[in-house]
């Protein structure tokens, strides 16, 4: 046996140790930030009854009947300034909604809820629509601004500026239901992007009522 192998070994053990004690501390440091980060990331869903999931819901109804009615302006407008206009309502309430869908899916939530329209409102001070369970279907789809059906009809069968004017005036009462829903959830949910997103319609869906307006004023639309 050399004169050096004494002195290799305890080397080679202290080399071994270090590695040991650094392999245990970064272990020890990430099973540290794999649970802090499992502490934060995973916080606790909206609930059923939750405005978050109310929001969702009946924004989804609402949105999916301005995109049916911005296309259908889309098509057979003659007005550039309309046409562009319908375009960017149905592209981006088409968008808004995937969200919307997307967020109940996540949240293991369904699509539809068994309350009535609303519902979800009535804890606001400013943006409730009263009492939703003493009011008919179509009452609470009147204060959301939305299109009936005879409506709808005319609208797919109307021309020129008689089509576009119709157009207006029920997509102006459309927006008008649905920023106070969107201000609703900004007062009464919790989830950041609910509210982000209900900030976006507020400021988004307030720009274009003043569009359509001078639209409205430049086509010479009447009532």
């Amino acid at each position: 046996m050399s004169d050096d192998t004494p002195v290799a070994r305890p080397a080679v053990r202290w080399a071994v140790v270090a590695l040991v004690t650094v392999a245990v501390v970064a272990v020890a440091f990430a099973i540290g930030r794999f649970t802090a980060f499992g502490a934060t990331a995973a916080p606790a869903h909206p609930a059923d009854t939750s405005a978050d999931a109310g929001f969702a819901r009946d924004m989804q109804v609402h949105h999916t009947q301005a995109v049916l009615m911005a296309m259908e302006i889309y098509r057979k407008t003659g007005d550039d300034e309309l046409r562009t206009l319908s375009y960017d309502i149905a592209t981006t309430q088409a968008g808004q909604r995937g969200e919307m869908y997307g967020w109940l899916v996540e949240w293991g939530l369904p699509q539809a809820s068994s309350q009535p329209l609303m519902t979800w409102m009535e804890k606001s001070g400013a943006h409730s629509h009263g009492d939703t369970s003493s009011q008919t279907e179509q009452q609470l789809l009147d204060q959301m601004g939305m299109a009936t059906d005879a409506q709808l009809d005319q609208l797919r069968a109307l021309q020129g500026q008689p089509a576009d004017c119709l157009f207006l005036d029920l997509m102006i009462r459309h927006h008008e239901g649905a920023i106070p829903m969107a201000q609703a959830v900004i007062e009464l949910g919790d989830d950041p992007r609910v509210i982000e997103v209900a900030g976006s319609i507020v400021t988004g869906q307030s720009a274009e009522l003043d569009a359509m307006r001078d639209i409205q004023s430049r086509l010479a639309c009447t009532g």
